[in-house]
């Protein structure tokens, strides 16, 4: 390869600093980002994100590392707010086919405010996402009770749903058909057992996995870095590090609702075209929400997120 050939190839792990490419034979490079690179109009502490397509040339020394050039444009993004910087996001991974987000019921819980603003940051970019239960085999008959309830909520708003059990290996089958062929985001909470499960996928990965804190029902971080890896040809997850809270980004309080399918739904019957569904008159979604038609779990999901927005201003 020479140094002045242009080569493409894609971010396969990011380390802050250095990035490691998987090119075009396969293979893995260490290269690092040729200047400062500003995103148009993107506010992010990360310009390169895992699933990134890139263009890099050989750099002529002794290593051969390579410098990345540029940044092919993207399908798709999960960005949530920075927690380092204000006003900043945080780019999760992109090019992605679908996301995965892994959710417990117990040791430790997965609020459904952190579900739902997961799935509405995957709608505003039209990425189809799964709700895959884990850790099956520690539900008591209340909270398996309570867990069907939620599978049948979010199924019924056209999520598919697993119940899976990493530890026991119950239902990883379903996964393997799940993601066969396209490239998945693995995300969650620390602790719910992402890097198990895709240690169930792909065995000779054995990731480390670590236990769940029993004082404070929290997970250790485990995974430090976003990366990519290849289950079987042409089948890709990327295993996200544990996060804590998910803060919406580039997001209008009038477009909130327009990402929950219930919400939308309702919108052309409210008297309002501009109704936020809070306190306006002859609001259809309220009204829903009275009659049972939307779950009030959602619709708190739905206030709060509001309520985030307009504290962000």
């Amino acid at each position: 390869m020479s140094n002045n050939t242009i080569h493409e190839g894609i971010i396969w792990r990011s380390t802050g600093s250095w990035y490691s490419v998987r090119t075009s034979e396969g293979k893995l490079l260490q290269c690092r980002l040729k200047g400062k690179f500003k995103i148009k109009g993107l506010k992010v502490t990360n310009p390169l994100a895992v699933g990134d397509f890139v263009k890099y040339t050989i750099e002529d020394t002794a290593d051969s590392n390579g410098i990345i050039t540029d940044i092919l444009p993207r399908e798709n993004y999960i960005i949530r707010k920075s927690v380092h910087k204000t006003g900043h996001g945080h780019l999760l991974a992109c090019n992605l086919d679908q996301a995965i987000l892994v959710v417990t019921l117990t040791f430790p819980k997965t609020s459904l405010g952190f579900i739902d603003r997961f799935l509405v940051s995957s709608e505003s970019f039209r990425i189809p996402t799964v709700l895959v239960f884990n850790k099956s085999d520690l539900l008591e008959e209340e909270t398996e009770a309570y867990q069907n309830e939620l599978m049948a909520l979010y199924e019924s708003l056209g999520y598919q749903c697993l119940s899976v059990s990493a530890l026991k290996g119950s239902n990883i089958d379903q996964i393997k058909e799940l993601i066969h062929e396209k490239t998945s985001l693995f995300s969650g909470h620390s602790g719910v057992g992402k890097s198990k499960l895709i240690n169930q996928l792909i065995p000779e990965l054995d990731l480390q996995t670590s236990e769940v804190s029993k004082f404070a029902n929290k997970g250790v971080h485990t995974t430090t870095f976003a990366e990519m890896y290849e289950a079987e040809p042409e089948t890709f997850i990327i295993d996200s590090p544990g996060i804590k809270e998910l803060g919406l980004m580039e997001m209008e309080n009038e477009e909130i609702g327009h990402y929950f399918p219930e919400i939308r739904e309702l919108m052309s019957e409210c008297k309002f075209h501009n109704c936020l569904h809070v306190n306006e008159p002859k609001c259809a979604v309220k009204q829903a929400v009275v009659d049972g038609g939307i779950a009030e779990s959602r619709f708190d999901s739905y206030l709060s997120m509001l309520e985030n927005i307009d504290n962000r201003r």
